[in-house]
């Protein structure tokens, strides 16, 4: 369990908040980090291993991203202990508890994170009436759906590119997790030339140096299938994606996939990170040795909490492509140059980036966790 007084420093956590109901098998956590820009936005995560620890690291990340992005909001984070595929009606239960066991916690608003998604986040919405990312149905803007993340992921990989070297036409392409951001990223991508030859999910990896088919893949996906279902392509396992060669590497699932023991492994020039947290950083300092650079999560997976900002403000669904696009592309060029005059890994520099902004907010607040 995280002592959140070891982790503490002057940003936060403003709060840690322990969440547990044995007779429905609810256990949850929520880590506000830092409200100086506004209420807290940041995902609710739901999977059977997740952690204090982890929950933490994500609101952090949050805090850093909605700063960078400039956002009127701090960072935070929620996780729900529990398989996301469990029944529909058990699911509901958890999350509609969870919502009102938070119910007073007004500078945490929530939204969909990894195994939730829009219908959860109108189940919270009919409980507590904050979330983002809702149904369009009820005037939300629904992030999967228009592939928000992978829109400004795609705008991120484009300014990695010049930065690394190579055109992203022909470009070699490959997706750690298939799912709604990997999708989308590979998409977007395949429009601006890139090759899928390698993309992974729970099951295994799908290669094919040729090229994959991103339309099949994704009907595969909205079957409820595997992407072992495809027809063609090499079926490895799970691992494999890790040393498939290509110039961009996309991690969009888990955290901390590459860690110090296996980033040897990947045999790319450019990761853009999907996920939070996929990469530890002593992954990345291996990796920036190495010459391959590695966009972080906070800056170019930033679309998502944008949109939803966006959404939380009544803004037009309309104007979300662009704004997302000039703001991640923007940061990103930013970091890049930054990067290059000063010989930094780029996590340092956009770390120093989103923390000017956010310590001209602090210094305007009067703190108050409450």
């Amino acid at each position: 369990m995280l002592d959140a007084f070891s982790h503490a420093d002057d940003l936060g956590p403003a709060r840690i908040i322990h969440i547990y109901e044995p007779r429905i098998g609810l256990k949850g956590v929520l880590v506000v980090d830092n409200v100086a820009m506004g209420p807290a936005i940041g995902g609710l995560r739901m999977a059977p291993d997740v952690s204090t620890g982890e929950c933490f690291r994500l609101a952090r990340a949050m805090t850093l991203k909605n700063a960078a992005a400039r956002l009127p909001h701090g960072g935070g984070k929620s996780v729900l202990f529990g398989d996301p595929k469990m029944p529909l009606a058990d699911k509901e239960r958890l999350i509609r508890a969870m919502a009102c066991a938070l119910r007073h916690s007004h500078d945490y608003i929530f939204g969909p994170d990894m195994g939730t998604d829009e219908t959860c986040m109108a189940w919270v919405k009919d409980e507590i009436d904050r979330a983002i990312g809702l149904p369009a149905a009820m005037g939300g803007i629904p992030l999967d759906e228009i592939g928000a993340t992978g829109w400004g992921l795609r705008h991120a990989v484009e300014a990695g590119a010049s930065a690394a070297g190579f055109s992203l036409s022909g470009a070699k392409l490959v997706v750690q997790g298939f799912g709604a951001v990997g999708q989308h990223v590979a998409r977007f991508l395949a429009e601006q030339g890139t090759v899928l030859v390698g993309a992974a999910d729970s099951r295994g990896t799908l290669y094919d140096p040729e090229g994959l088919d991103v339309a099949k893949l994704m009907d595969l996906k909205r079957q409820g299938k595997s992407l072992r279902d495809y027809a063609g392509g090499q079926k490895l396992d799970r691992e494999a994606v890790l040393e498939l060669e290509c110039e961009v590497w996309i991690p969009a699932a888990r955290p901390d996939v590459v860690t110090e023991a296996n980033a040897d492994r990947l045999r790319t020039k450019l990761v853009a990170q999907g996920a939070n947290i996929p990469l530890t950083i002593g992954a990345e300092k291996i990796l920036h040795e190495r010459g391959v650079l590695c966009l972080p999560d906070f800056i170019a997976n930033a679309g998502g909490v944008i949109c939803g900002a966006m959404e939380y403000q009544g803004a037009w669904k309309g104007l979300v492509f662009d704004v997302v696009a000039e703001k991640i592309r923007t940061n990103t060029e930013e970091m890049l140059s930054r990067v290059k005059k000063e010989g930094r890994l780029p996590r340092e520099v956009a770390t120093d980036m989103a923390l000017t902004i956010l310590r001209q907010a602090m210094a305007t607040r009067r703190w108050s966790i409450y």
